[in-house]
């Protein structure tokens, strides 16, 4: 049957139809997938799970192998470094089978090697219009370039590899309107956040999440990213946001973009993908982003968080009291990287608060880059000087201290401010208490030796 063409679609709606091959008998879709991305640590299991069952992958050049997850942040790292115990297992296993079934692989040494959702719009792996898939939950962040970009389970990743196509039962959608302009020093991390602890670590509804909105509109690329890539903690299925002339512009200056004869039909087709006035949402929600300001959480869910000069539910985890005051609370680590906040943009943000400033004593601060291009670009603006000179370590490119994977961490019970995505129990380490925070926020908490908001300049 013919789809009704007169019918107003959402912008996930065309994504969606675009990629569906077929509707099947139990009322599942199969979607063609356009790109699968694998790191380390889930793409050896993927891998080799294809190898057993003696299938092949039906197009190679789709398929893309990142080391990312585990890989060593020391500068001087070698090809099989790893922060975590026999990572170098992993490591080698993803290599050994990226090779034998001529994959691409961007490898530990390689200059575009990062973390996979910061590099694949870098490089421009993923375009607008694309379907993609990782075995990672953060895959939602390639919605922000007008993609169909969701985590899976390895299997799943072996089924797309081996068919070109996977079986998915279509979201709920919704719509979430950002009217009004962030205020400075709020950021898209504090948006995420706000939204979150607004409407509950479950307020996504397991739906397809379109953001729009006058504040969307005047987001940089990365501010949305930045943003989608928050999505999952909010229990989204994916997120979206429609390509507007910044993204656009950003995208066809990609080294993987359409060649200059083919970019001008390609800038037309990624025009059209915007949801059409009347297009029906399951939900509306609504933010009033004059209302964000910098955020901090203060337990083991995103949706434990508040104005970083507010106060604290009680939270036996994190050590706190209900009502205790963010801004009294000491800390003893900061992290600043992951592909929730490790671009540049976020890097530049985080060093203007450093600069002719010290780490305060008895902190141990971090900075890790979101790729090699990005810690080139730092290293060139003299950002790393500016990090190691204020007491940061600085490392090289990977997931590094986002998460806890055996080996290097901070101290049992030691209170951390990240700018990464999660702050459940043990995420960053056994007994690690994580409060999520923005680039800004983190490294002038780092400065301060304590939780302070950026936004009172008497704490400055």
């Amino acid at each position: 049957m013919s789809r009704d063409i007169t019918t107003p679609r959402t912008l996930f709606d065309k994504l969606w139809d675009a990629h569906k091959v077929m509707t099947l008998e139990d009322g599942d879709d199969l979607l063609a997938i356009d790109r699968v991305f694998l790191h380390e640590r889930t793409g050896a299991a993927t891998l080799n799970a294809l190898s057993r069952s003696q299938r092949t992958p039906i197009d190679p050049s789709r398929v893309y192998c990142i080391i990312d997850h585990i890989v060593s942040n020391k500068e001087d790292r070698d090809a099989n470094d790893a922060r975590s115990p026999n990572g170098d297992v992993f490591i080698r296993a993803v290599r050994e089978a990226a090779n034998e079934f001529g994959l691409n692989l961007v490898d530990t040494d390689d200059a575009n090697q990062g973390i996979t959702h910061v590099i694949a719009p870098e490089l421009g792996l993923v375009l607008p219009g694309f379907s993609v898939i990782c075995p990672d939950s953060h895959t939602c962040s390639l919605g922000a370039l007008g993609a169909l970009a969701w985590g899976v389970g390895s299997t799943a990743a072996e089924h797309a590899i081996a068919t070109g196509t996977l079986r998915v039962k279509k979201p709920r959608q919704m719509r979430v309107t950002v009217n009004g302009k962030l205020r400075a020093p709020a950021t898209a991390k504090d948006l995420a956040l706000h939204l979150i602890a607004t409407y509950g670590a479950a307020g996504g509804e397991r739906a397809a999440i379109e953001f729009c909105g006058s504040a969307i509109d005047m987001l940089s690329v990365e501010e949305r990213l930045t943003l989608c890539n928050m999505g999952v903690e909010f229990s989204a299925f994916t997120c979206v946001i429609s390509p507007n002339e910044t993204v656009l512009e950003y995208m066809a200056t990609r080294a993987q973009s359409p060649p200059p004869r083919l970019i001008e039909h390609a800038m037309r087709e990624w025009r059209l993908l915007v949801s059409d006035a009347g297009s029906v949402f399951d939900t509306e929600l609504t933010i009033n982003a004059d209302d964000v300001r910098p955020m901090v959480t203060w337990g083991t869910s995103p949706e434990d968080g508040t104005r970083a000069n507010g106060t604290s539910d009680a939270s036996a985890y994190m050590g706190l009291e209900a009502g205790q005051e963010l801004s009294d609370i000491q800390i003893d680590g900061a992290f600043i990287g992951s592909c929730t906040n490790g671009r540049i943009s976020d890097l530049r943000a985080a060093a203007a608060y450093l600069v002719g400033q010290q780490v305060a004593d008895g902190v141990r601060a971090i900075c890790v880059p979101g790729s090699q291009s990005v810690k080139a670009q730092a290293e060139l603006e003299g950002l790393d000087e500016i990090f190691k000179t204020a007491g940061f370590e600085w490392g090289a490119a990977g997931c590094a201290y986002c998460f806890y994977a055996g080996g290097d961490t901070f101290p049992s019970g030691a209170r951390v401010i990240s700018s990464t995505n999660r702050n459940f129990e043990g995420r960053q380490g056994p007994n690690v208490r994580t409060h999520l925070a923005s680039p800004a926020t983190v490294a002038a908490s780092a400065v301060a030796g304590r939780i302070i908001d950026i936004s009172e300049s008497e704490d400055l």
